[in-house]
């Protein structure tokens, strides 16, 4: 599938959201839904509704599609009901629901576009989690100091 290799990047467990200030999901579609996978993490947080430890905190959204036909603005309007049983801000990027890629284009990579709009809504996302937080400056983790 032209899938790359798993990274070495920590996979975080359910429990630990609680602890972040924001939030950036990613996945692939599968005919206008979240990949099973994705969504049964989303399940294992359902105690999280009755106890609003999610609540509030900004969240936004990036995910692939096979095609341009595969559904990404559905993919995005069935995720945003993820966000809100939780009280979570849901943060788009400009005029659309989130960056999205085709990954069943011939390189079955993102596009030099689509890699500039995820790091500009990422850029919004974590623009908006500081000053809901009330932090005067940012610093970026290392990972994403691309600039």
């Amino acid at each position: 599938m032209r899938a790359p290799p798993k990274s070495d990047v920590p996979v975080i467990k359910p429990p630990e959201l609680a602890k972040a200030d924001g939030f950036v999901f990613g996945f692939p579609t599968r005919s206008g839904m979240m990949a099973a996978q994705f969504k049964a993490f989303l399940d294992a947080t359902g105690g999280f509704g009755s106890t609003l430890q999610l609540a509030g905190k900004p969240a936004g959204i990036f995910y692939s599609t096979g095609s341009e036909g595969g559904g990404q603005e559905t993919t995005a309007l069935t995720a945003i009901t993820q966000l809100v049983h939780h009280g979570m801000i849901f943060v788009p990027f400009k005029n659309t629901f989130g960056a999205g890629t085709y990954a069943g284009a011939e390189s079955g990579q993102a596009t030099d576009l689509e890699l500039v709009q995820a790091f500009d809504h990422g850029k919004s996302i974590a623009s908006i989690t500081k000053k809901l937080k009330g932090v005067e400056t940012w610093k970026s983790p290392c990972c994403w100091n691309l600039c």
